[in-house]
């Protein structure tokens, strides 16, 4: 009998997709959905970055690039970590990707063996748990509460390494929470790392400019450790840059030449004309993603004062990144009289489709207690879905 490999059969297909696809679906058949699933921006890519995309094309950039990627824009990711993050990085340290996906995944095949295990705090990116399992590694959750704003602590981390233990995985600002570690937690995680020197720290930073509170912190800025990260970022988020897929590693030197390795087997350079419309996006006028920073946070207030007038909807302000992610328990076990919820899930699935409001099940993130709403939408699009999931909630009893 003819069928997939076990790796594949054995993954999930991604949740956040999954409902994207869904809405899309049900918006071709005429349905008025506003899709809260997506985490993408909502804006443009900058002109600026465009008109640099235009004549990459002009110039002929249309050859296959170098597997790491052009050496004008690794320049321009060190220039950028130095600059913004105070991280000194030679050139043949960066390995440019298609997006930072490809990024973890490559760090992830090139750190991890069979068997090895990968400490993952939860809530956590839904990509995650099936990187590991693509690597073959074995993934070790730890839970971080509401209560804690969703951030583990440096005893939890102590508790949960082993003689197994290879790798260390978090996002910050985090995808799904919006919570981000201070530079004193972010301390108080590298003085565990430093007792443990087997461990390789994969920092996702991709959020780093979609930040309420202040300078961004890397957990690669301590320098006992620093030969152990990987800062994993790209363009998607902070410059609206989402389909142009262009992601990197920051790392040592021989994580950097193994990611190479296996990038120039898998998919070889990432897109020309991309990668010289992301030197322009680096190097050029912030502006615009200051621009979009604000317009976020404006959304942001917005949306949590009208969240928290729904029922049953326990909430803590993120303080980065672009997600809401409501704690939903007290929901549990509620019904609209044909319709029972029992979980998460079962929520979102309801929303969908009697409020016509795209949500994501915080299960996917391993928060099955949690919803995440994206607000990369409009003010006027987001008050009409949370009017909409309120007028929902308020007929289950």
């Amino acid at each position: 009998m003819l069928k997939v490999s076990d790796r594949i059969a054995g993954m999930e297909v991604s949740p956040t997709l999954a409902m994207s696809q869904k809405s899309r679906e049900m918006k071709d058949q005429g349905i008025d959905v506003i899709n809260l699933s997506v985490g993408e921006p909502d804006f443009n890519t900058p002109d600026h970055v465009k008109k640099a995309a235009q004549k990459a094309i002009d110039d002929n950039y249309s050859h296959y690039s170098p597997v790491p990627g052009f050496v004008e824009l690794r320049k321009a990711i060190v220039n950028k970590l130095k600059r913004e993050n105070n991280l000194d990085y030679s050139v043949d340290q960066i390995v440019v990707s298609n997006g930072a996906k490809q990024s973890i995944m490559n760090a992830m095949m090139s750190v991890v063996n069979k068997g090895d295990e990968v400490i993952i705090p939860s809530p956590y990116w839904v990509s995650y748990s099936e990187i590991v399992k693509l690597a073959e590694g074995i993934n070790v959750f730890v839970p971080a509460s509401i209560e804690q704003d969703f951030k583990i602590t440096a005893a939890q981390l102590e508790d949960a390494i082993t003689p197994k233990t290879r790798a260390f995985l978090f996002s910050s600002p985090s995808n799904p929470t919006g919570s981000l570690y201070s530079k004193e937690e972010l301390r108080a995680l590298a003085n565990v790392f430093a007792k443990h020197p087997n461990i390789v720290i994969l920092s996702d930073e991709i959020y780093e400019h979609i930040n309420y509170v202040g300078a961004h912190e890397s957990i690669a800025q301590f320098d006992e450790i620093k030969d152990r990260v990987v800062v994993i970022n790209g363009v998607s988020k902070g410059y609206a840059m989402t389909g142009w897929r262009i992601g990197y590693i920051a790392a040592p030197l021989w994580i950097a030449k193994a990611c190479g390795k296996l990038q120039g087997q898998m998919t070889s350079g990432a897109s020309s004309i991309a990668q010289m419309a992301s030197v322009a996006a680096l190097e050029g006028d912030q502006s615009t993603t200051i621009a979009m920073r604000e317009a976020f946070r404006k959304r942001k207030d917005l949306a949590l004062a009208q969240l928290k007038e729904v029922p049953g909807f326990e909430i803590r302000e993120p303080k980065g990144a672009f997600y809401l992610f409501p704690q939903v328990s007290e929901l549990f076990g509620k019904s609209n009289g044909s319709i029972a919820i029992n979980n998460a899930t079962d929520l979102s699935l309801y929303l969908l489709e009697k409020a016509n409001v795209a949500t994501v099940t915080g299960a996917a993130f391993g928060a099955p207690n949690c919803l995440r709403l994206s607000y990369a939408t409009s003010e006027e699009q987001m008050a009409e879905a949370i009017r909409r999931i309120k007028e929902a909630i308020e007929k289950l009893s």
